[in-house]
């Protein structure tokens, strides 16, 4: 089962290289969708969490004082490469890696999914992303509390339906669009409110 996780994400670590090695420095320089993070920044952190290691993480957080910004600032900081060729370099080297922090492996999933998404939809850069990838995502954010990265209080309440995979999650006003749609949605990206639809839209905006 670990080698099926690992084989997704080290097929979405290699897409997107291929992505970023057609993008000039400008492009490097958009805004993504993750919070004030550039695409260099959330590239750098896609090196940083590929690096991490169970007792790496905790040392991490340690110092961060136990606050995840922090931390996640730091490993931009550390991992942001002077060119943006530096930093992809950098992915290239950590892309077959196999570690990751003390949390289900399927994090490692949403890391790929989610920020590969931050990164393309500023760019117009459209992905076809492994159906099995995407659903194993949204599965745990939806079990997953928010002080974890997660969307379990996001979501309460809600009933989740796919209309691209056999897919349904929760109880309550539904809300449908592709797997990938909810995904970033209850991940908090409000792009991606647009694409869904339902009676239970209007709730999953206001809690995003």
């Amino acid at each position: 089962m670990n080698d099926d996780v690992w084989s997704l994400v080290h097929a979405e670590r290699a897409a997107l290289i291929e992505d970023l090695t057609r993008l000039d420095d400008q492009q490097w320089d958009q805004a993504s969708l993750c919070g004030a993070w550039t695409v260099h920044d959330v590239v750098a952190h896609l090196v940083d969490t590929a690096r991490t290691t169970r007792l790496g993480f905790v040392s991490a957080m340690v110092r961060a004082r136990f606050d995840f910004d922090r931390q996640n600032a730091r490993g931009v900081e550390r991992e942001r490469g002077a060119s943006p060729q530096e930093t992809l370099e950098r992915l290239r080297q950590v892309a077959s890696r196999r570690s990751g922090p003390p949390a289900p492996l399927d994090t490692r999933l949403v890391e790929e999914v989610v920020h590969g998404e931050d990164i393309r939809r500023p760019l117009g850069i459209t992905h076809a992303y492994r159906p099995e990838a995407v659903v194993r995502s949204l599965r745990l954010q939806v079990r997953t509390a928010a002080s974890f990265g997660g969307a379990k209080e996001r979501v309460a309440g809600l009933r989740l339906a796919a209309t691209d995979v056999d897919l349904s999650i929760g109880e309550g006003p539904e809300v449908r669009g592709t797997a990938l749609s909810l995904l970033l949605a209850v991940s908090g990206r409000r792009e991606a409110l647009d694409e869904l639809d339902g009676p239970g839209v209007a709730a999953l905006r206001t809690a995003a």
